[in-house]
């Protein structure tokens, strides 16, 4: 897999989980530890990203 390929999936997920927190927030039945969970991937992915982007 190429690095663009791997960035392009890398965002994908990003937005996956960005529609996810978004949904959480608004659901009451969610608790904060999920939330935040979710976050934390988001962070992860998104500085994976950027390490990928400036190589």
């Amino acid at each position: 897999m190429s690095v663009a390929s791997h960035v392009t999936e890398l965002k994908k997920k990003h937005a996956h989980l960005s529609d996810m927190v978004e949904r959480a927030q608004r659901s009451p039945a969610v608790d904060d530890l999920e939330i935040a969970s979710l976050k934390k991937q988001k962070l992860k992915i998104k500085e994976e990203i950027t390490k990928l982007s400036h190589n």
